[in-house]
């Protein structure tokens, strides 16, 4: 009862300094433990902003970024060099996860949705396919029967 158990962080890092570096990724200059080769991109374009979401094969999130987080605020976020730069932001976050090919999921009707698939090619990833996944109305529900006086 009294023996105290020490836990490690992987990494090297002291568990008691909290120093530690996530497995995943994240910011400073050290080297990730996590190797990524294909990934999915998904990139939500609206009229007000656009949001841009990297996950691995299984849907497991490596980084985000959306054109307010790269800076641009009110109706600058909504045009396309917000996407593009927001694109370029985010793909250099997770630089160290050594993401190489990627499947390109777009949604929304806002104007970055072709500047950030651009911006994609630009910085060398390979984009395998692009698949527009856009709501579609159909007609909706059925209205509710007419009121009678």
């Amino acid at each position: 009862m009294g023996e105290q158990k020490v836990r490690t962080i992987e990494g090297g890092a002291d568990a008691k300094s909290g120093t530690a570096q996530s497995a995943r990724g994240g910011s400073g200059g050290k080297k990730s433990k996590w190797k990524v080769p294909r990934g999915k991109i998904y990139i939500q374009s609206t009229y007000n902003n656009t949001i841009i979401t990297v996950t691995d094969d299984k849907g497991q999130v490596i980084g985000w970024g959306s054109a307010g987080h790269a800076g641009f605020k009110g109706s600058k976020k909504s045009t396309p060099y917000a996407a593009q730069r927001t694109m370029e932001d985010t793909m250099a976050r997770i630089k160290n996860v050594g993401l190489t090919e990627v499947d390109v999921f777009v949604r929304g009707i806002g104007s970055g949705r072709e500047a950030a698939v651009r911006a994609l090619t630009s910085i060398g990833i390979g984009v395998l396919s692009i698949k527009d996944t856009t709501p579609i109305r159909h007609g909706g529900v059925r209205p509710k029967k007419a009121r009678r006086v």
